[in-house]
């Protein structure tokens, strides 16, 4: 992308950059502990298209020169969110205890690594992320004086957006969630 960007946007885009890193890591941790193969299934998926978005906004932050060294760290935290280092084991000791203790004593008390209740609070959190991302999104999308990279904005908010009404909807076919 060869448009300059504001300070404003800069600022925007990298924090946006880290939030899309964080969904990335969280879909793909609670693939791995997901009980249900449909559910691994939708967070794989949900994954891959945050991963899209990591890498449009990273173009956008990319294409400024004179910024080397934050390169060379976007593309080393690229590598890591795009390769097979990830170790769910991390993902739970740091971003959710409950998670590893729940899924201990399920093995111990049904040799099983991960129950209902993991799943439906595994898709409660990414709603919530999901609405939080939405929501930085829209903020982005207003503060964006470029048109190419606010139309970029509400087509990611478009898919954050989707990415809720598809947890929403498999928690809804599951009983997880009940709006009255």
């Amino acid at each position: 992308m060869t448009h300059q960007l504001t300070q404003k946007e800069r600022s925007l885009l990298q924090d946006q950059l880290a939030h899309e890193e964080i969904c990335i890591k969280k879909y793909r941790g609670y693939a791995n502990l997901a009980k249900s193969q449909e559910l691994r299934n939708l967070f794989n998926e949900l994954a891959q298209e945050e991963l899209n978005h990591y890498d449009l906004l990273n173009r956008y932050l990319g294409g400024q020169g004179g910024q080397q060294q934050q390169q060379e760290q976007q593309q080393q935290q690229h590598h890591m969110i795009r390769g097979s280092g990830f170790e769910p084991h991390q993902f739970d000791t740091r971003t959710h205890a409950w998670s590893q203790q729940t899924q201990q004593q399920n093995q111990q008390s049904q040799g099983q690594q991960a129950g209902p209740a993991d799943d439906a609070a595994m898709c409660q959190d990414m709603l919530m992320t999901e609405k939080f991302i939405s929501g930085v999104y829209d903020t982005s999308v207003f503060e964006s004086a470029n048109p190419r990279l606010r139309r970029d904005l509400q087509k990611i908010q478009e898919d954050e957006q989707k990415h809720g009404e598809k947890i929403f909807n498999y928690m809804q076919e599951h009983g997880y969630y009940n709006p009255q």
